[in-house]
C-alpha cells in the first residue's frame, strides 16, 4: 500500500468534479440586485413535512411547559399546603383535552408553514393611506 496522503503531483492529476468549476448544476438564477429570485425552491412535500414537524415541536414544548408547572406545584405548593387538587374537578375538562391538543398542533403547523415557506420574511408593499386626518385641514364631517 502506498502513502495515503496526496502530494502536489497527485493533487494535480485528480480529475475535476462533473461540470467543472462553474457547473450549471449548482448555478442559481439571480434576480435584480444580485439577490435570489422570490419563491421557494423546496418541493411541496418538504414544506409539509417541515410544517408538521414544527407543529409537533410546539406540542412538545407545551407538554414540557406543563411538566414544569406540575413540577413546581409538586415541589413547592403540595408539600407546604397539602392541597392535592381533589376538589377542583379537573375531570370536567378531560373531554376538551384532544381538541386543545389538536388545535395546538394545527396552529403550530400553520405557523411553521408560514415561516418555512418564507411568507413571514417576504417584504410587504407599503400600504397607501386612505386619506386620513391631516393637521390643519378642515373636517368634512357635519
Amino acid at each position: 500500500m502506498g502513502n495515503l496522503i496526496l502530494g502536489q503531483e497527485e493533487c494535480a492529476r485528480v480529475r475535476p468534479v462533473a461540470g467543472g468549476r462553474l457547473s450549471p448544476l449548482v448555478e442559481r438564477s439571480r434576480g435584480k440586485n444580485g439577490l435570489p429570485e422570490a419563491g421557494s425552491d423546496e418541493h411541496w412535500s418538504v414544506l409539509i413535512f417541515e410544517s408538521l414537524s414544527v407543529g409537533t415541536m410546539v406540542v412538545l414544548v407545551v407538554m414540557l411547559g406543563l411538566l414544569v408547572v406540575v413540577g413546581v406545584y409538586v415541589i413547592l405548593v403540595w408539600p407546604l399546603t397539602f392541597w392535592d387538587l381533589a376538589d377542583v374537578g379537573l375531570e370536567n375538562y378531560g373531554s376538551w383535552l384532544k381538541t386543545v391538543l389538536w388545535s395546538v398542533f394545527a396552529g403550530g403547523s400553520l405557523a411553521g408553514y408560514w415561516c418555512v415557506s418564507g411568507a413571514a420574511f417576504k417584504p410587504r408593499p407599503a400600504r397607501k393611506g386612505t386619506g386620513g386626518a391631516v393637521r390643519g385641514a378642515k373636517s368634512t364631517r357635519r
